[in-house]
């Protein structure tokens, strides 16, 4: 074989290497991107507030500010574009070609996130995907506000905040659902517009909290101020 066919030959394997190569062909959303991977990400930031309209499936510049918006929030590189650690921190996974986009990921992210997701499997297990999500919300809301520790820990740990503490049952493996709840709430979901109490009006006698002013109902829970 000539120099020159081995030459050929060896730029072709390499080239063939490259783009077998774990992560080389992960797909990167930007401004002008389409299709349905662009629309589960306008999905996701639509329902955490961050966008507003309908997702029509084009990257433009309104989705871009969006994603510049979360990614401030959660800690990422603002770029404005939607890469592999944008994409995982939505709860999202990139195909390889960018043709698609698969939601719905299982995976902790950090201490907080696995402590919530035990939180939520342990006392909302039985109750919708939004209802789950409320019960993490309302944990974050504590946070954020004065009259409640602000760390996810300690408002889980608080004494006398939650049954799931003093039973055990917050020591139980969360599912997926669980998981992907509390990564939606943690990204900023909130079906409870605020609320800081919930409770199953069926399953407590505590008059104390029926004191509290219910802005929503979500399942079995009663949501309150």
């Amino acid at each position: 074989m000539s120099a020159r066919r081995w030459a050929a030959l060896a730029l072709a394997v390499v080239t063939l290497a490259v783009w077998l190569a774990p992560g080389a062909l992960a797909a990167v959303l930007e401004v002008g991107s389409s299709g349905s991977d662009v629309t589960a990400v306008q999905k996701k930031l639509i329902g955490w507030g961050y966008l507003s309209g309908s997702a029509d499936g084009k990257y433009g510049a309104k989705t871009r500010d969006a994603v510049l918006a979360f990614q401030r929030k959660n800690g990422l590189s603002a770029d404005g574009r939607v890469g592999p650690a944008t994409a995982a921190a939505m709860g999202l996974t990139l195909s390889s070609s960018g043709g698609s986009v698969a939601a719905g990921s299982s995976s902790i992210i950090s201490a907080d996130h696995r402590l919530l997701s035990k939180l939520v499997y342990a006392e909302a297990r039985g109750e919708s995907y939004k209802g789950q999500v409320a019960v993490a919300a309302v944990v974050l809301n504590r946070v954020a506000s004065a009259s409640f520790p602000n760390t996810i820990s300690g408002v889980v740990y608080q004494s006398g905040a939650f049954s799931c503490v003093s039973n055990g049952s917050i020591n139980n493996t969360p599912d997926a659902t669980a998981v992907r709840a509390a990564l939606d709430a943690l990204n900023g979901w909130d079906p409870t517009g605020g609320c800081l109490y919930y409770y199953n009006p069926k399953a407590t006698d505590d008059k104390w909290i029926r004191t509290r002013t219910v802005k929503t109902v979500i399942g079995n829970h009663s949501f309150a101020v």
